[in-house]
């Protein structure tokens, strides 16, 4: 059995090719708005992972961190629809403390649908911020744009 694509890096960012399924779209087969979010979240996934950071290596730890989103920022420019080939581009720019701030961007045949302004921050498991560590911040700061 074949590994489910983790998408690739192209310079600094990050490329994940996505299919819209029937599961993605609302009743006129347009991608539901919510479910962009997912779209983002896998490509914001994938990079740390093809970047060699591991949420469940984080979560793992002698103290489990994990990233959480503080803050997003999101325009819908055009529809997605069933069956569209879809690539979520992830670009990363800040690391700094306990965040970590990028941009993505959902495209179709180059065309941007979707642009996104993220803020993630590690907490702790109990909800406190915690500063990203140097194993960590060294793995994300080559691919800082």
């Amino acid at each position: 059995m074949s590994e489910p694509t983790m998408g690739r890096f192209e310079g600094k960012t990050h490329i994940l090719p996505v299919r819209v399924y029937y599961e993605d779209t609302d009743v006129s087969g347009i991608v539901y708005h919510a479910n962009y979010l997912r779209f983002l979240e896998r490509g914001r996934s994938e990079a740390l992972r093809l970047a060699g950071v591991h949420h469940m290596v984080m979560m793992s730890g002698e103290e489990p961190v994990a990233w959480t989103i503080r803050r997003i920022e999101i325009d819908y420019a055009r529809p997605a629809k069933l069956d569209d080939a879809l690539e979520v581009h992830t670009r990363y720019r800040v690391l700094a403390g306990a965040r970590l701030n990028g941009e993505q961007w959902v495209k179709r045949n180059g065309e941007d649908l979707v642009t996104a302004k993220i803020e993630a921050a590690l907490i702790t498991m109990s909800g406190r911020p915690r500063r990203i560590p140097e194993q960590v911040r060294a793995k994300i700061a080559q691919y800082l744009d």
